[in-house]
């Protein structure tokens, strides 16, 4: 039996929760002991009594959920007052984007838990599992942002997404190809946007081609052919990644004078540092700054805004995994899914992760199981 604690999320106004009360009762059925934080789940519609007519025990306080709990299953990294109660030999499943967050990574070090993230447990076929649900949230709400923060009473250019009849539609430029990236893609262009979608493999630049309305166009990535988009654009989402390590710049600080004043840049890759150089992270209460007339969304939990939706799409594609550590133990879990083994970013004090630890300068030491 595994004691499983889902605490209640206190990053600003992050209201998904780990577990929905589905999975909990998948993991109560097979004879985990499931501990939920008091009002955990109301921020995503899920009540108390939700949880608890599925086997779950509400617990009043955060502190004693990780202090029950053998394995913490959670939406967002823990924040400075979770770091002291985080102990050592605890499983952590979490995103947990350390490769943007020095003092988390040193935190989790210190605490000698083992932290499997959910952002870089990647399959043979190099797909992020946990990760793409998220990023089809964080992509379609990109681009309802952007077209918010166009709007002149939001200080953007004025401009409609899809224009009218004698009038042209916005331009909107896709930083990226992956999941975050078509899924923006298809929203601007469901919107009439005229859209550009940029990526370094062509392979997957024909796939869009093929696959995406005829209002969207592929642009190999390169800063010479950015640059050349930037001064007729109203609209730049960030969406590039690489598991695990910070994100590319792809948007430099003097670049911002190639733009029209009013122009949206929305850094989905926030979460890995962003892409824009310009970039800081933001919070949902305030979402946006200017820098040199050049509005900036760079909100660390995008999907938090739509929590229902956002924490139903995470348990569909984390339960699998968490009933599986549940059953077996994180390291005959990880022995049985080379997957979910590459989620494990550190164990016992050790970083197991090369890029967190290549990020840090910390020592890099192979998993071993």
């Amino acid at each position: 039996m595994c004691k499983v604690g889902i605490p209640k999320e206190i990053k600003n106004n992050e209201n998904r929760v780990g577990m929905t009360p589905s999975g909990v009762a998948e993991l109560t059925r097979r004879g985990h002991q499931v501990f939920v934080q008091h009002t955990a789940g109301e921020g995503s519609g899920f009540s108390d009594a939700d949880y608890e007519a599925v086997g779950a025990s509400i617990l009043p306080t955060i502190e004693d959920v990780y202090r029950e709990a053998d394995m913490i299953v959670k939406v967002k990294e823990p924040i400075a007052p979770e770091y002291p109660l985080v102990r050592r030999g605890q499983v952590v499943f979490t995103y947990f984007h350390f490769a943007c967050e020095e003092e988390l990574t040193h935190a989790m070090l210190k605490s000698g838990a083992i932290c499997i993230a959910y952002e870089t447990v990647e399959k043979s076929d190099h797909t992020l599992p946990l990760l793409i649900p998220m990023s089809e949230v964080a992509g379609r709400m990109a681009t309802q942002n952007g077209a918010y923060y166009l709007q002149k009473t939001q200080g953007g250019k004025g401009k409609l997404m899809a224009g009218v009849p004698g009038v042209k539609p916005a331009r909107v430029l896709v930083l990226g190809g992956g999941t975050v990236g078509e899924a923006s893609a298809r929203i601007a262009a469901g919107m009439g946007a005229d859209v550009t979608i940029t990526d370094v493999s062509l392979p997957r630049l024909k796939q869009l081609a093929a696959e995406m309305p005829a209002n969207v166009h592929t642009l190999y990535s390169s800063e010479h052919n950015i640059r050349k988009e930037l001064p007729t654009v109203d609209i730049v989402v960030g969406s590039v990644l690489i598991p695990g390590d910070a994100a590319p710049k792809l948007i430099t600080k003097d670049m911002l004078r190639l733009m029209e004043p009013g122009t949206v840049l929305v850094d989905v890759a926030i979460d890995q540092g962003g892409c824009f150089e310009t970039s800081h992270p933001t919070t949902h209460s305030e979402p946006v700054y200017t820098v040199d007339g050049i509005i900036h969304y760079a909100v660390a939990n995008i999907p938090g805004a739509v929590p229902n939706t956002s924490t139903i799409a995470l348990t569909n594609a984390t339960l699998r995994y968490a009933i599986a550590l549940a059953d077996k133990g994180w390291q005959q879990a990880c022995r049985d899914d080379e997957a979910l083994a590459r989620g494990v970013n550190m164990v016992d004090g050790q970083c197991t992760f090369e890029a967190v630890a290549k990020v840090w300068g910390l020592p890099y030491t192979p998993l071993k199981l």
